[in-house]
């Protein structure tokens, strides 16, 4: 019942947000949609844990988490609509503003415990359950006091606000201000989580392993766009803006991997995904480089117009495509997907016994050793068809 009742406030508030988009005609606030994207996967993982695993406090966090970001959205954009097109004459604008800045960190304080409590939702251990206790404690009291200190501040009739739906320079008061020194605290928080499992990943092996592979990915793809998100903030410069949309698509991958980790759904292809991933972008940066070489070469040296050397740039970038992926593939693959690698050398190599085999036997127990090195199955049979004429 709550999920469901979740799921259709989500909705709700996306429906929203979408509307007021249009009528500003302003997708800057919700980062020209992708945060809304992003926040509808987060809460989908999150129902879809909780179908599936009703007591898993991660689902419920995820959940939690998205409604809060979506209602920090909507506020952004309905300062917009009030401040920046109607001059402050809307209903409820001082309450946007109040909600807005006092939820500075709220979401990412609730959405981080997930990395300690994977992947059963539960506190590891009596230790964690008092750290996890005076994190809350520490957490609850701060978002108390950035609402409190929101409500007591004087905005005036017409507050500064950005084309992001930010209020610059907001100072939310003496006390409110001073407990930002509990953000320190925080982060070490959430980086002892992620080192108990990596400690955790460390010990562990078969799927228990494959589960702490996804998590890990999923936390540095997302503590990476997180800091690209701090750094770009409430800035409204050009350079901002592509730099923050790219950020939040990263931060997608948390918890796409704590739910693919939690649910075992193609556990694991984690592997596969992290060379695929290091080799497209590996491919993308040196065909780029080609295509920029090409082009100087040929507007800066060589006597060609600008239209000639784009095209010549284009086709040599499209030549050298498969072959370039090919070998950058093989390198990244015998680092990072040893598997794969492996299974490949392995079957090269039975290739060549085999044309040397001129036993039967000889070539079965070959090729049952072959595919017992290969994908480790529990049991076996080969079967040979006879020559009935």
């Amino acid at each position: 019942m709550i999920a469901r009742a979740a799921a259709v406030l989500g909705v709700f508030m996306v429906g929203v947000i979408g509307v007021l988009a249009a009528v500003t005609r302003d997708p800057w606030p919700s980062n020209d949609g992708l945060t809304v994207a992003v926040l509808a996967v987060l809460i989908a993982v999150g129902l879809v844990i909780v179908r599936q695993q009703q007591r898993n406090a991660v689902g419920w966090l995820f959940v939690a988490t998205g409604l809060i970001a979506l209602v920090d959205t909507l506020c952004r954009e309905y300062l917009v609509l009030d401040y920046r097109q109607h001059g402050g004459s809307l209903a409820f604008g001082r309450v946007a503003v109040e909600v807005r800045g006092g939820m500075a960190l709220t979401a990412f304080l609730v959405a981080f415990p997930a990395i300690l409590l994977f992947p059963e939702g539960k506190v590891p251990s009596v230790r964690w359950r008092r750290a996890l206790w005076a994190y809350v404690v520490g957490a609850t009291v701060f978002s108390v006091a950035q609402f409190a200190g929101e409500a007591t501040v004087h905005v005036g009739a017409h507050p500064a606000i950005s084309i992001r739906g930010a209020v610059p320079n907001w100072d939310p008061g003496w006390f409110a201000d001073h407990l930002w020194v509990l953000s320190p605290l925080f982060l070490a928080f959430w980086l002892a989580s992620v080192g108990y499992q990596v400690r955790c990943w460390r010990r562990a092996k078969g799927e228990r392993r494959a589960q702490l592979k996804w998590v890990m990915s999923g936390a540095a793809i997302c503590v990476v766009s997180s800091v690209g998100i701090v750094l770009t903030g409430d800035d409204n410069s050009l350079w901002a803006r592509p730099v923050a949309d790219v950020a939040l698509v990263g931060v997608a991958a948390l918890p796409i991997a704590i739910g693919v980790g939690i649910l075992r759904y193609r556990l694991y292809e984690i592997d596969r995904l992290i060379s695929r991933t290091i080799s497209y972008t590996v491919v993308t940066g040196l065909l780029v480089g080609l295509f920029l070489g090409v082009v100087l070469l040929a507007t800066r040296v060589l006597p060609f117009s600008s239209p000639v050397a784009v095209a010549a740039s284009t086709l040599a970038a499209a030549a050298c495509f498969n072959p370039l992926r090919r070998r950058v593939q093989r390198v990244v693959d015998r680092r990072f997907n040893r598997a794969r690698y492996d299974a490949g050398a392995t079957v090269a190599a039975f290739s060549a016994r085999l044309r040397d085999a001129m036993d039967l036997d000889a070539q079965r127990a070959l090729l049952s050793t072959t595919v017992h090195r290969v994908v480790e199955p529990a049991h076996t049979a080969i079967w040979i068809r006879s020559d009935e004429r």
